[in-house]
């Protein structure tokens, strides 16, 4: 990962980390690098509801403008949207203005390319070498961008059709009427809060919808996926058959099942993964996880007959390995899925249509769906680390780990691992007892901690 940009894009507290300045050069460099041939770039933008991403979006747009490109506002919409019509309408990139399930007082800009994917890392790279000064492109040093002149100035113009279309293409997809049904959904006070509901609505189900306005201070607050409790009561309390909670952008959907119970990425994975593979839809038999993904979901998986490939955690490394294996499905326990047969991107209304698409063709409640994938306890000890390499190739570091992955067999694991944007190493267990799960994890950081690893 590189100085400014993460795997999900260039985030951080907007106004200090992540500033108009920053906006309008990333702007600058995408509307002069798509134009360079002589063409004018299309851009296409979308942003969330937080009150700085008003902001970003002018400055990136003037940024582009000013070096060419023509500029297309989407509006408050999501970033799967942004990714639809990215690739749909022919635009060189896309941006979307968001953070995702952080609060409201960081943002972030995400970058996609022509086919609405995850911008390269190449590229990726030339913007973070156009932000500190040392271009080069094409073997040639870019000392300073030319601004346009004349007609050669871009345009900035509203494209809420584009956004419309999306809302469209989503009902399109949808095979089962959902009249009767009663669904509530949790918009985070996000992108999702102008489509979800009108995408439920136009299916005929009765859509009962919490945290749907937003103020732009109030994205994710006590709401969305990550703040899922809101949901639960609701759903038992107005006798809803099923509820969905999606994030800031709306990348991401966890589902309630009509008990009251989180149904949560790997849950879905699972449900969505058999019922492909019961219609001979799972063209590889693969599922595409995350080493984060529980222990339950790969035994679930090894009961169905099911395979699975293991990723990095970031789901634009899920949809690497999807589209290097022709794999149709994959995600994140954190609710981001891709279906790659429609999606480019995780997209939290499209998993919340499969998810009714499955209940609705096999009949059953989301509980009896998801019972066969049992969430194994698990506890995570995060350590700062004076180096990160240095701890985990220690000897009596992996000796520790390989005592506990011999100890827990096959009725568990053990997973050490980098953080990709801190100092620390991660320690996680899973196990059948939480209380062996905190002892195991523990026995490992001990070990971390007496090899004088643990930073001061």
């Amino acid at each position: 990962m590189g100085k400014y940009f993460g795997t999900d894009g260039f985030r951080g507290k907007a106004n200090v980390e992540l500033t108009a300045d920053h906006a309008y050069e990333v702007g600058r460099f995408l509307g002069w690098y798509y134009g360079r041939g002589g063409q004018k770039a299309r851009v296409v933008v979308g942003k969330d509801t937080r009150r700085s991403s008003y902001v970003l979006e002018y400055a990136i747009s003037a940024g582009m403008a000013a070096s060419g490109a023509d500029v297309y506002l989407l509006h408050v919409t999501t970033t799967p949207s942004v990714s639809y019509v990215t690739r749909t309408d022919g635009f060189d990139c896309g941006v979307m203005i968001s953070a995702s399930h952080n609060p409201y007082y960081d943002n972030g800009i995400k970058l996609l390319n022509r086919e609405g994917e995850k911008m390269d890392e190449a590229t990726i790279r030339l913007v973070e070498d156009y932000l500190d000064g040392h271009l080069e492109v094409d073997g040639q040093t870019v000392p300073k961008l030319p601004f346009a002149t004349g007609d050669a100035v871009g345009s900035i113009v509203d494209h809420a059709a584009g956004r419309n279309r999306y809302m469209g293409y989503l009902i399109s997809l949808a095979v089962y009427s959902f009249r009767g049904r009663k669904i509530a959904l949790d918009c985070a006070n996000g992108s999702a809060w102008s489509i979800a509901p009108n995408v439920f609505r136009s299916l005929g189900a009765d859509v009962r919808v919490i945290n749907e306005q937003p103020d732009g201070l109030n994205i994710n607050q006590d709401a969305g996926s990550t703040h899922i409790d809101g949901l639960r009561k609701y759903v038992v309390e107005n006798g809803c058959d099923v509820g969905f909670a999606f994030d800031g952008d709306a990348d991401r959907c966890l589902a309630v099942d009509e008990k009251g119970n989180v149904v949560n990425g790997d849950q879905i994975m699972y449900l969505y993964g058999l019922y492909m593979k019961e219609r001979g839809k799972l063209l590889t038999n693969t599922v595409v996880t995350t080493v984060m993904s529980n222990f339950g979901l790969y035994k679930a998986l090894d009961q169905a007959g099911i395979g699975y490939a293991k990723t990095a955690v970031g789901d634009k490394y899920v949809y690497e390995e999807m589209v290097h294996g022709g794999h149709r499905i994959g995600g994140e326990q954190s609710g981001h899925i891709i279906f790659s047969k429609y999606a480019r991107t995780g997209d939290g209304i499209l998993t919340a249509l499969k998810i009714m698409e499955v209940m609705m063709a096999k009949k059953e409640t989301l509980s009896r769906l998801a019972e066969p994938v049992t969430i194994y306890p698990q506890v995570l000890i995060n350590v700062r680390v004076k180096d990160k390499k240095t701890a985990q190739d220690d000897p009596a570091v992996q000796a520790a780990v390989k005592a506990v992955a011999d100890e827990l067999g096959d009725t568990g694991r053990i997973l050490v691992r980098e953080s990709g944007t801190e100092p620390l190493v991660r320690v996680m267990v899973e196990a059948p007892e939480k209380d062996q799960c905190q002892s195991l994890a523990q026995s490992v950081v001990d070990v971390i901690i007496a090899q004088g690893h643990k930073a001061e």
